[in-house]
């Protein structure tokens, strides 16, 4: 059987295939069941786990150390106060040993069997590809909450043209040179799409089901999702528009 791209790059360079970065707070109950259909997910190929406790307060570090414990894949990390999704997935990032990096969130809303499609759809995409993106259907957020992000989308769309129906769902996967050459800024993980693009690389999609979340409440309301959102749409417009040229490179001997 021909080796996987994915694979190979594992192989050839003793890294892993892939990271699946984790953002998280307070998500105590979620986490055990979460990771479990993680490990379920990626059965076969070279894997690990980071979860990054966003400043949690209901001892989701507990949990992480006590699971860390009998899985060795897992490496938890944990932020002393509470920074934001954005920059939990950026301490995954920076921590990250997989050739690919894999993102879901912590809450169990997201359905782990999609990672291995996620990959797959990267893998068979070739080099000029650098993200794959779920894109939920059947939303099982509150009306207020799907409405909002029905808009923000609708304006997202519009004004930065990435094709991207829904870019706020936590199902992603992109080559992890790539994602470490994005510009950050809080909020940075709800435009990727876009800021991929930026670099001149393709973004495939994926349709996911959303699912309910089993214990806890969200984090996030309607108005950091609609409306805080417009000034950091506008820096990625102006971002997108201040690179004119993507330069081809090739060496000279």
């Amino acid at each position: 059987m021909t080796q996987s791209y994915l694979e190979g790059l594992a192989s050839n360079r003793g890294t892993l295939a892939v990271t699946v970065v984790v953002p998280a707070k307070d998500e105590a109950q979620n986490l055990p069941i979460l990771l479990d259909e993680i490990e379920a997910a990626l059965q076969g190929r070279g894997f690990e786990v980071i979860v990054v406790d966003d400043g949690s307060t209901d001892g989701t570090d507990i949990v992480l150390q006590d699971y860390a414990s009998t899985h060795d894949w897992l490496r938890p990390f944990r932020h002393d106060k509470s920074c934001g999704q954005s920059c939990a997935v950026r301490t995954g990032l920076q921590n990250a040993r997989g050739d690919v990096v894999a993102t879901i969130d912590g809450d169990g809303e997201n359905n782990p069997v999609y990672i291995a499609e996620l990959l797959d759809a990267l893998n068979s995409s070739g080099p000029s590809v650098a993200l794959a993106a779920g894109q939920r259907l059947g939303r099982k957020a509150s009306l207020g909450k799907r409405y909002a992000s029905k808009f923000a989308n609708k304006i997202r769309g519009a004004i930065l043209k990435d094709n991207t129906r829904d870019s706020g769902c936590g199902l992603k996967a992109l080559r992890r040179e790539v994602f470490l050459q994005l510009p950050y800024f809080d909020s940075w993980h709800r435009f990727l799409p876009a800021l991929v693009i930026r670099e001149g690389y393709g973004v495939v999609h994926i349709d996911v089901q959303d699912r309910q979340r089993r214990h806890g409440t969200s984090k996030y309301g309607i108005f950091d999702r609609a409306l805080i959102g417009v000034w950091d749409l506008f820096g990625v417009w102006w971002l997108r528009r201040r690179r004119k040229n993507i330069p081809s490179v090739r060496p000279l001997t």
